[in-house]
C-alpha cells in the first residue's frame, strides 16, 4: 500500500509551520515532505518529528531568492558557488531529520542553452557526491511550464537521459503523477517503465492541483499500480485542498489507519 507524505508548504495551512507536523500526525500521516525548511532551525523540525513519531520523506535544497521569483539554481551559469553553500545547508537539516531523500531544483534557464547544460550537469554531480557519502539519494524532478514557465527540467524523458548521463547511483527521479500528466500523459505506462529511476512519488489532481480523489486520473487504479509495481518508497500528497485540510482527507480514510513509516 502507498506510504503517503502529507506535504506541509500546501497542506496543513491553517495551522503555523512547525504544528502541522502535530496536525498531520493526528490526522493519521506517518510521514511528511515540504519544499524549504530553512526558515526554521534544524533541532526545531527534528523535535516535532521526533515527537510526533513522523518520517521526513523529502525536501527541496535552497533555491535562491524564491520570493524574488527563482525556482533552483542547479542551471544557473554564475551561481555555483551560492549551490554549493546551498547543499551543505540541505546536508545539516538532512543530518538533524533522517532525510534520505533531497530534492534539487534547477531554475529558470533554457534546456538547449549549452553554458546552462553545463552548469546543470556540474550541480547535479556535486550535489550527488555530496549526498552520496552521506547515504542520500538526490531527487531530479521534471516540472511543467504551466505552474512554472522557463524551467529547465522540464520533460521526463529529458530527466532520464540527466540520470543516466550522470551515472551516479543515486541520482533519482521524482516522479510527480500531476506534472506528468500535464507535460505528457500516459502516466501508467511511464511508471510501468521509469519505477526503477524512481525514488519519490509526488500526487495531485488533474487540472485543479487539489485532493486526489477527482480530475483526470484514476486515483484507486494508480494507487494499486503503485502496489504492483512493487514501489515501497513515499507518495507525497504535494497538494492545495479545496477548503479545509481535514475536510478534504476523506480519499485518505481507507488508507489512514495502514500508514507506517519507510526508511
Amino acid at each position: 500500500m502507498p506510504r503517503f507524505a502529507a506535504n506541509l508548504t500546501m497542506m496543513f495551512t491553517e495551522w503555523p509551520f512547525l504544528d502541522r507536523f502535530d496536525a498531520a500526525a493526528d490526522a493519521g500521516f506517518r510521514a511528511v515532505e515540504y519544499l524549504f525548511p530553512y526558515d526554521h532551525a534544524p533541532d526545531a523540525v527534528a523535535a516535532r518529528l521526533q515527537r510526533n513519531g513522523l518520517t521526513q520523506a523529502l525536501f527541496n535544497m535552497p533555491p535562491g531568492d524564491w520570493a524574488a521569483g527563482e525556482r533552483g539554481l542547479a542551471a544557473l551559469p554564475g551561481r555555483f558557488a551560492e549551490l554549493t553553500a546551498g547543499v551543505a545547508t540541505a546536508l545539516r537539516y538532512a543530518e538533524a531529520t533522517g532525510c534520505r531523500r533531497l530534492h534539487l531544483m534547477a531554475g529558470l534557464a533554457d534546456p538547449a542553452d549549452p553554458a546552462a547544460r553545463s552548469r546543470y550537469r556540474d550541480a547535479v554531480l556535486h550535489a550527488a557526491d555530496a549526498l552520496g557519502g552521506r547515504g542520500i539519494d538526490l531527487m531530479l524532478e521534471p516540472i511543467n511550464g504551466r505552474d512554472m514557465p522557463g524551467y529547465f527540467l522540464n520533460d521526463f524523458a529529458a530527466a532520464e537521459r540527466w540520470i543516466a548521463g550522470i551515472g551516479r547511483p543515486n541520482v533519482r527521479l521524482q516522479f510527480d503523477l500531476y506534472h506528468r500528466q500535464i507535460l505528457h500523459g500516459d502516466v501508467s505506462m511511464a511508471l510501468r517503465r521509469l519505477i526503477p529511476l524512481t525514488g519519490h512519488v509526488q500526487i495531485a489532481s488533474v487540472p485543479a492541483r487539489d485532493e486526489p480523489d477527482d480530475g483526470e486520473l484514476n486515483w484507486p487504479f494508480l494507487f494499486a499500480e503503485l502496489d504492483r509495481l512493487g514501489y515501497d518508497g513515499f507518495v507525497g500528497c504535494e497538494y492545495r485542498p479545496r477548503g479545509g485540510t481535514l475536510d478534504g482527507l476523506g480519499w485518505f480514510a481507507a488508507h489512514r489507519d495502514r500508514q507506517e513509516p519507510a526508511g
